[in-house]
């Protein structure tokens, strides 16, 4: 967990632009990166109408089918995930701008990391930051550009997930990096769903409409980072669960841009963009468990919360959907 880790440091006044993104912003840009290098790899080569994905050679085993819920995680392991070049720089707008680099490394020092460390000593004495996940582990089975999930029997069919795939670049489809129908062998996906509480949306939702604009901007910045350092972390737990984070980065940092195996795909991102299919995750997750609701638009509710296709194959990386 977060005690395996190098913490995450002060965020580096030349930090690379990409490191102040964050949610569905950072992980297009990474995507779009893939996406680059890919092409100058293939320049010259003839179009090929499929992707070149195989099979994982090893499918792991998870510790359970089905899904469980926790509710008793440490504030202090989702704090050492977040992103603070995210926070700072990104939720907070608080940037270098014309600033030395000195005296924006002593403003900083001085005052925002106070303000950051109070701010969460906050949040914890008075609960309103309350991380809960509900999380499992399915049998599936890719079929073309679609991905099977199975009930425990290995045979019912439960849902169905279509996914687009790229007309160009690599002919990439999510669906490719699990385990074909045709070659009979059963593979594994995760999913899970986080939240940091329905308190959180109301003291955000509270500060604003008393015009608090400042702490407003503080608390739901760090709410919505905390959601996002939950995910991570929770991230980490199915692949320690999976016995495939022997590839972690040692720097929490790097796990920020993939320093792992396999991937974390959110619904509406490009890789599977239709947000109608997040009802198949809560149906797989009964996730109203933990209190998070999807309202008509197929938002999720409370706000600080964010869901995830998980993929354990070493290929699995982030990409882009040319259409």
């Amino acid at each position: 967990m977060a005690g395996d880790l190098a913490p995450a440091q002060a965020p580096d006044a030349g930090a690379d632009d990409e490191e102040v993104l964050t949610g569905t912003e950072a992980k297009i840009a990474l995507a779009q990166k893939e996406e680059t290098r890919a092409a100058e790899a293939d320049a010259g080569k003839p179009a090929k109408p499929q992707s070149r994905i195989r099979p994982a050679e090893k499918i792991p085993e998870p510790p359970f089918w089905g899904s469980r819920i926790v509710e008793d995680v440490p504030l202090g392991d989702v704090f050492a995930f977040v992103n603070e070049v995210a926070l700072i720089r990104g939720q907070w707008q608080v940037r270098k701008g014309s600033m030395t680099e000195e005296a924006y490394r002593e403003l900083l020092r001085t005052k925002i990391h106070p303000e950051y460390e109070s701010l969460k000593q906050e949040a914890g004495r008075r609960g309103l930051l309350r991380p809960a996940v509900v999380y499992g582990y399915f049998p599936c089975q890719s079929d073309g550009d679609d991905l099977i999930v199975y009930r425990e029997d290995r045979t019912t069919e439960w849902v169905r997930f279509t996914f687009p795939r790229q007309t160009g670049d690599r002919f990439l489809c999510l669906a490719d990096f699990f385990a074909p129908r045709s070659g009979g062998r059963m593979d594994v996906v995760a999913f899970h769903l986080v939240t940091m509480g329905r308190a959180a949306s109301e003291h955000s939702a509270a500060l604003f409409s008393a015009n608090n604009y400042k702490e407003y901007l503080y608390f739901h910045g760090l709410s919505v980072e905390c959601a996002e350092a939950l995910a991570e972390l929770w991230h980490k737990r199915i692949r320690q669960e999976l016995g495939i984070a022997g590839k972690d980065a040692a720097d929490v940092r790097r796990l920020f841009s993939q320093g792992y195996q396999g991937s974390r795909y959110s619904f509406g991102y490009p890789a599977c963009p239709n947000l109608d299919d997040q009802a198949k995750l809560f149906a797989l997750l009964d996730a109203e468990r933990i209190g998070v609701r999807l309202t008509e638009e197929y938002s999720l509710d409370p706000e600080q919360s964010t869901n995830a296709i998980i993929v354990h194959h070493p290929d699995a990386r982030y990409f882009t959907i040319k259409i």
